[in-house]
């Protein structure tokens, strides 16, 4: 096939991606997304990966924990504008990471590490809220699209390469590879877990939780992360700076707490 059929072929690809990309913004922040994987698809993948973990991951059996846990994320979720959402908040035992995580459709998992750094109820829906935010704005959908995205980029760059280039094919595909990690997955992966403290903090706040409490959190969490080996640089790592996070926490404050105020009025 000849240089300039391959170019054409690109430009048809691209714009089939583009014709087939939905058009969708981020509750709240307005951000204009770049989705190729529908609501109903995300939710499967989710309900599915979930119904794994549990049956090869070991269930906290803290009765009161797991308690604690559904009351608060039933709180949050109450709130959370995702339609059809199967909300379900499942405390694992892990003392070693703490984490948290939602999958599509609205499946919360908690590890039992993170209870000690959130203290108490307020702590609990600061993560919560970020994970349940993470849902709401579908990153996990605008995440599989920009793989698929990158995917089907490497796939065209490689036919373009065998039409007579005199640079190894290997070594322009590898830079390819690291160059769309750190220019495009890594950076849009930190805006996104911005955007989840930003809604999530809202989110902890309508429900009736002070939202400054988010900050003695991500403080909190920042002391841990130090004790425990420090943080990723910046620009490879796939979460934000702590300082970056608090930061950001005290600009969007006001806000949050007008939410607040207006929560407790209720």
């Amino acid at each position: 096939m000849k240089l300039d059929q391959k170019i054409l072929n690109i430009s048809v690809t691209a714009g089939l991606i583009s014709l087939l990309a939905a058009c969708a913004t981020v509750p709240e922040t307005g951000r204009s997304q770049f989705l190729l994987i529908s609501p109903a698809q995300e939710t499967q993948l989710g309900l599915t990966e979930f119904q794994k973990l549990k049956s090869t991951a070991k269930i906290s059996t803290d009765a009161a924990a797991s308690s604690r846990l559904r009351q608060v994320g039933q709180r949050i979720s109450a709130i959370a504008p995702l339609p059809n959402a199967q909300w379900e908040f499942v405390l694992f035992e892990n003392t070693k990471t703490p984490n948290a995580f939602c999958l599509p459709g609205g499946k919360v998992g908690v590890f039992s590490a993170i209870l000690p750094i959130t203290q108490n109820d307020a702590g609990l829906a600061t993560v919560i809220g970020h994970e349940v935010a993470h849902a709401v704005a579908r990153h996990g959908a605008e995440r599989m699209s920009q793989g698929l995205a990158v995917q089907m980029g490497g796939q065209i760059l490689g036919s373009v390469l065998q039409s007579g280039s005199n640079i190894p094919s290997s070594t322009v595909m590898q830079a390819y590879g690291i160059g769309s990690s750190l220019a495009v997955t890594l950076p849009h992966s930190r805006k996104q877990e911005l955007e989840a403290d930003y809604l999530g903090l809202l989110y902890m706040a309508r429900a009736g939780y002070d939202p400054r409490e988010a900050i003695g959190f991500w403080q909190r969490f920042s002391d841990y992360s130090k004790r425990h080996g420090g943080e990723a640089p910046a620009f490879l790592s796939t979460h934000p700076l702590d300082a970056t996070r608090i930061n950001q926490l005290h600009a969007k404050m006001p806000k949050a707490l007008a939410e607040y105020r207006k929560a407790r009025r209720r």
